[in-house]
């Protein structure tokens, strides 16, 4: 490890064994030894992976984690920033709670990575030693065929929010996307005047079948409503700012009057710059996800509503489910698990914290006054 980190990597190495980040960082004993006192190479990915497992060790060690039989669970995320954090703090929050239990967990977090490097992430933490993954990846024949690989040679793998359906993992985790396509279908039946001649669905990524089956819920569900309405795609943002705004940017100059746009995936922020550059008005925006920025864009009244799920309920159902396949829990203990987490549809006036995500249907019309 650099000089600058020697101060802090004695202090950890005294609260933690090196069998211990050895475990952690799924790497050999010599190999952290050699890291934290800089005897030797070693390579600058896996002096990242151990700095990365000191800082896991830490947080566990905050929240009274340290003790207690162990399991190393790896989450493997394609996804924006956002949301792994999401999912990081929502896991956290649920590890004490699974005591005598300690779920030790590794972080993979890929705002953009190639379906090739995430099949290397996926074969590295089955080879190095896990006992299951969670895994948001895309629906791709490689991804697929990897996973029914380590299945089938005793790792257990939980997909999250977006599905491998063809694949042998052990269970889906998260909403019915198809239903939370046709809940924005009916959000927008209900708050759009019946002369709307076009609205748009923002799909970060076709890959993803999680986002595919909103786009298919939501057309679904307002060619059932709104025969006559007609929805366009915005693609390719991947849930990232810069490539969102490009992209809606593009469906702007083709769409003079496109003004309410369902957006699947993440960038919220992004599509209402778009707009706005535009100098267009947005009457309705609702998106996924109940993150720090969706909470502020609500507050503000610039997003009119967010389909959410409990991620810590989510993250508890995965731990679950890991300890029953390690035979560590009895089966029965899932049978009160739903098939797929609730939907819920938050709103500004339910935002307060502590309050109950609820559903309303007043007219978001008037949060448009002075955002455009």
């Amino acid at each position: 490890m650099p000089d600058s980190d020697g101060i802090r990597a004695r202090d950890l190495i005294r609260r933690f064994s090196l069998k211990r980040i050895a475990a952690q960082a799924g790497v050999s004993r010599a190999t952290v030894d050699r890291a934290l006192h800089g005897r030797g190479q070693v390579h600058q990915q896996t002096q990242q992976r151990i700095r990365q497992a000191l800082h896991e060790l830490e947080v566990l060690d905050e929240h009274g984690l340290a003790a207690g039989q162990t399991l190393h669970l790896d989450l493997i995320m394609a996804a924006p920033q956002r949301f792994s954090r999401q999912v990081r703090q929502a896991l956290t929050g649920e590890l004490l709670s699974l005591a005598p239990f300690r779920i030790s967990p590794r972080f993979h977090f890929f705002e953009q990575i190639e379906t090739q490097a995430l099949i290397d992430v996926i074969l590295r933490c089955h080879r190095r030693g896990t006992h299951g993954i969670v895994l948001k990846a895309p629906d791709e024949p490689g991804v697929t065929e990897t996973v029914n690989q380590i299945c089938a040679e005793g790792t257990p793998v939980l997909t999250l929010v977006t599905d491998l359906p063809a694949s042998r993992r052990l269970h889906y985790i998260g909403m019915d996307n198809r239903a939370a396509g046709q809940t924005a279908a009916y959000l927008f039946d209900q708050w759009l005047p019946a002369e709307t001649p076009v609205v748009a669905v923002n799909i970060g990524s076709l890959l993803f079948r999680g986002e595919e089956e909103r786009e298919m819920g939501f057309r679904t569900g307002l060619r059932a409503r709104r025969p006559g309405l007609e929805v366009v795609d915005i693609v390719g943002g991947y849930g990232l700012h810069a490539e969102t705004l490009a992209a809606t940017t593009r469906v702007l100059q083709q769409q003079p009057d496109l003004a309410a746009v369902y957006n699947v995936g993440g960038a919220n922020g992004a599509i209402l710059e778009a707009f706005a550059d535009a100098r267009r008005s947005l009457r309705l925006l609702v998106g996924h996800d109940l993150d720090a920025d969706n909470r502020v864009l609500l507050r503000q009244e610039r997003l009119q509503a967010v389909i959410d799920h409990d991620l810590r309920a989510d993250m508890r159902h995965a731990c679950l489910r890991l300890l029953v396949a390690r035979r560590l829990m009895r089966p029965e203990v899932l049978d009160s698990l739903p098939a797929a987490s609730p939907i819920q549809v938050v709103t500004p006036p339910s935002l307060p914290a502590g309050g109950a995500p609820g559903l309303q249907t007043s007219d978001p019309a008037r949060a448009q006054k002075q955002h455009s």
